[in-house]
């Protein structure tokens, strides 16, 4: 089923981005002596039009000569011929702008000899490529170039190029003559410096180029890089821009914003802001706030997100309320108008629960309606610091429903009751429906995985919820999971089953460890199964790690 976004509660208007220009950018790289990484770099024109006085690597617009160019002139990979955006295209316009740019020409005789100086120099830069190829009798080496990655720019730009990047070994024996109207001032730098120098204003750089370095200085060296790109591209990105103390600031997918920018300002926007702050509810839909309680800790990430579902007209549901904090209960109240109608507790941990009498208190202390308190009772497993016993107990599939009718039309707010045990045994999620938007409690987090803590938690039914969930995303066309830790996740489905992949491969370390210590403890097998963890966190990760063991003697049929 598609999703049912109502348009009609977006924040902001929405509008058309700018349509991205093909482009196609090459990175050559060499080894230092001490075989350290270096990539090509030049300055572009300050009177560019995009992009001036930037350093960037060599490149240019996807042409079309460059899908016409023919077997006669290429030395090309079926893999290539496969790909979108006119298959070979994008490789041939990066290495044909390198050398029109650059000089710089990846091109092999019929004997198989690579183009050498002596060739460049016999040819003309600013005439057509093709028919001096034929007159040497050299093909355009695309074999010799692999796609390290693709940017589409940012939907907020005013000019945007979607851009895969490649990477090839320099051509011995030549050398970079910029053309000195486009390119300027080429320069042989390791990546780590040319972010140190653009970081200090040395090298003035875009996004890409920027995240593209990052990258490549995690590598090491040329072979490194061509090694890790050998089975396709590493990243694929579409930036999102955001406010972060008071500046714009940009994001990829894999950042923690990213999602939560898409579903405020799914136009590309440069609207919403991310830092964390606890004084005020932060609008994400017109019929959706959040509120972070000032918890902030090494559990719960920036503090305890409390959400509130509903509009001026229809009242609202107040979901965790948070922890036992007055002031925080005060500024949700205040954030509602005191139109507090229900309070749902996804679960009854101490960050999530208490704060909820406190607002029903606060209601009738201010002589407003007492809203019920609505969730599942904490089960015996329950420590003593979660016991929880709602004014009503929740269904599996029951749909708690805020409306108000008008002359124009009714407008409905509907919650529906999803039970997924395994963080804690009284755990449930919430599904707004006519916006297809999941409140995940703690059973999803954005930046980290909760943690599984038994007897209340437990692994087998952690990872049946998830399912669970995925198959509701599936059928509501769900894309975005609101978490009680952290901003919106995007891309629902596949957040959902990083979570379980995750989940089973540390299961395979923990069945790793006890195999290859029968006879340890738990403080043994975690440092085994949680190698990759600071030590610090193991002794919350061993909660998980007993709920893992439970799980896989459950599996094998123990007691």
């Amino acid at each position: 089923m598609a999703a049912m976004l109502r348009d009609t509660m977006l924040l902001h208007p929405q509008r058309v981005p700018v349509t991205p220009l093909d482009a196609s950018t090459l990175l050559l790289l060499r080894d230092r002596a001490d075989g350290q990484l270096e990539v090509l770099m030049t300055r572009r024109s300050d009177r560019a039009s995009f992009a001036p006085g930037m350093y960037v690597f060599p490149g240019g617009g996807i042409e079309a000569q460059d899908a016409e160019a023919a077997d006669d002139v290429l030395q090309a990979r079926p893999d290539l011929r496969g790909q979108g955006h006119g298959g070979h295209a994008p490789a041939v316009a990066a290495l044909r702008e390198t050398f029109e740019e650059m000089g710089l020409l990846l091109a092999l005789h019929a004997d198989g000899r690579p183009a050498t100086q002596t060739d460049v120099d016999a040819m003309d830069r600013h005439a057509p490529l093709w028919p001096q190829l034929r007159a040497r009798g050299l093909k355009l080496d695309v074999a010799a170039t692999w796609q390290i990655g693709h940017f589409t720019a940012d939907r907020n730009l005013p000019k945007r190029f979607a851009v895969p990047f490649f990477v090839a070994r320099m051509p011995q024996g030549q050398e970079p003559v910029p053309d000195n109207r486009e390119q300027f001032e080429p320069v042989w730098v390791q990546p780590a410096e040319a972010l140190a120098r653009s970081k200090a204003g040395e090298m003035p750089m875009i996004f890409p180029t920027i995240r593209t370095l990052k990258r490549l200085a995690q590598l090491g060296n040329t072979q490194a890089v061509l090694q890790a790109v050998a089975q396709g591209p590493l990243w694929q990105h579409s930036p999102r821009t955001g406010l972060r103390a008071g500046k714009e600031a940009r994001f990829t997918e894999d950042e923690a914003p990213y999602g939560e920018l898409a579903m405020v300002c799914p136009d590309g926007q440069c609207l919403h802001t991310i830092d964390w702050q606890h004084e005020n509810a932060v609008p994400l839909r017109k019929n959706l706030l959040r509120l972070t309680a000032p918890n902030a800790n090494v559990m719960t990430g920036p503090g305890t997100n409390s959400y509130l579902v509903g509009d001026a007209a229809t009242g609202f549901i107040a979901i965790d309320p948070g922890p036992h904090d007055s002031e925080h209960v005060q500024r949700l109240l205040d954030a509602a108008d005191g139109a507090i109608r229900t309070i749902v507790c996804t679960h009854s941990h101490a960050d999530h629960s208490p704060g909820a009498f406190l607002l029903q208190q606060l209601c009738e202390q201010q002589g407003l309606p007492r809203p019920l308190i609505y969730g599942l009772a904490s089960a015996p497993t329950a420590s003593p610091s979660a016991q929880f016993t709602p004014d009503r107990t929740l269904q599996d599939g029951e749909q708690l429903t805020l409306s108000h009718s008008t002359s124009e039309g009714e407008t409905t707010h509907t919650l529906r009751v999803i039970h997924t045990p395994g963080h804690a045994a009284n755990h449930l999620c919430l599904l707004l429906e006519e916006d297809a938007l999941l409140f995940s409690g703690d059973h999803i987090l954005n930046g980290s995985t909760p943690i599984v803590n038994p007897p209340d938690g437990n692994m087998d039914a952690y990872l049946r919820s998830l399912d669970k969930l995925d198959a509701v995303c599936a059928e509501r066309g769900v894309e975005f999971i609101l978490p009680a830790h952290g901003y919106v996740l995007g891309a629902a489905r596949s957040v959902i089953a990083r979570l379980k992949a995750h989940r089973l491969a540390r299961e395979a370390k923990v069945r790793a460890a006890m195999q290859a210590l029968p006879q340890g403890s738990m403080q043994d097998w975690v440092q085994h199964a949680y190698a990759d963890t600071p030590s610090a966190l193991w002794p919350l990760a061993e909660r998980s790690l007993l709920a893992h063991v439970e799980r896989l003697r459950l599996l094998q049929g123990e007691p």
